[in-house]
């Protein structure tokens, strides 16, 4: 556990050398990600990741942040960006490519992840396994995914599945436009950063995210009705992709390589794992502030989510084997790692 664990202190151990320590850079970088400056994913997690892989470089290797699509283009071409190499590096919803990342979507099945760290764990090592044809074509830093999420509506409770029928619901990924739709919702898909506009013009009425992005994005000022699921497994959740253009990496000498190998992996994501969960805790606390109101679905209830969305899963087996996939092994050894590592 404690070799598995990429410490908070570690990440900035270095920050604090003196620049005059620190040799001059021979490799600069761009990573390039989509959400705000101030969002917990580039304070907390890309930013100090970058931090340290400078410190423990002696400096050799500098990395720039751009967040917000600086160096333009739109969310769901960040992947290509890095694989093209017109930046270095970058940080991504793996669900903005729909069908690009498939045997990545059964962590987004209903009520398959627990926290952030654990699946995000699970979910890297799986991909180690299984995920290496679709990823050859990058250096993969680490896959990971938010803590599950909760739903966030404009104009009323969400206490049943009853009351999301005819409301507009904006779906994180492909598996979750589906379950929606079982529940009579109007789905609709769009990237987190065009969602505050959507809701304050009705576009949506509902919208599903962790607190971890309701708090960058005010949405919580937008949707003050929140439903939470309170079960053995959270309602759902989506993965991300970190990654480096291969050639980038491979001109590194092997000792700088190293310094990005030891920064990449399970280790890694169950840093950012961390990261994610405790950050949900902070970002919950600012709705609970602005006196919004808060639904918890449990019991009875949580078993007919479970029950009813149950078909997604079916059809996602279908799916995938109809594809040439043997989805039942996927499925039965992506439930098996989240054991795996919620033991660790």
């Amino acid at each position: 556990m404690k070799n598995l664990k990429l410490k908070a202190l570690a990440l900035v151990a270095g920050a604090a050398l003196s620049t005059s320590v620190l040799a001059e850079a021979e490799y600069t970088f761009k990573l390039h990600h989509f959400l705000p400056p101030v969002s917990n994913a580039q304070v907390n997690f890309l930013q100090p990741w970058a931090d340290k892989v400078e410190a423990e470089s002696n400096g050799r290797i500098h990395i720039d942040l751009y967040p917000a699509m600086q160096l333009g283009g739109k969310p769901p071409q960040l992947f290509d960006q890095a694989r093209k190499g017109i930046v270095d590096m970058s940080w991504t919803v793996g669900g903005y490519t729909p069908g690009r990342f498939p045997k990545a979507t059964v962590f987004e099945l209903p009520f398959m992840p627990l926290n952030s760290r654990i699946t995000s764990m699970a979910l890297q090592d799986y991909a180690e396994t299984e995920m290496q044809d679709e990823l050859k074509d990058v250096k993969l830093l680490a896959l990971h995914t938010h803590f599950p999420g909760s739903l966030h509506s404009r104009t009323k409770d969400i206490k049943k599945m009853e009351d999301l029928d005819g409301m507009k619901v904006r779906a994180p990924n492909k598996v979750m436009a589906e379950a929606f739709g079982i529940l009579d919702a109007n789905t609709i898909f769009m990237p987190v950063p065009t969602m505050p506009s959507a809701l304050s013009k009705g576009v949506i009425d509902v919208t599903a995210l962790p607190f971890e992005v309701v708090k960058p994005m005010k949405i919580h000022e937008l949707a003050p009705h929140h439903t939470e699921f309170k079960g053995d497994r959270g309602l759902y959740t989506q993965f991300f992709i970190f990654s480096m253009n291969k050639k980038a990496y491979d001109k590194l000498p092997a000792d700088l390589k190293k310094v990005i190998d030891d920064n990449s992996g399970v280790p890694l994501a169950g840093f950012v794992g961390d990261v994610f969960d405790a950050y949900e805790i902070g970002a919950r606390k600012d709705a609970v502030d602005n006196g919004n109101t808060f639904n918890t679905i449990e019991g009875a209830e949580y078993d007919r989510w479970k029950e009813t969305l149950a078909p997604v899963t079916e059809q996602w087996i279908e799916d995938m084997n109809d594809d040439g996939y043997d989805a039942d092994r996927l499925l039965e050894k992506a439930k098996t790692l989240i054991e795996k590592y919620e033991n660790f």
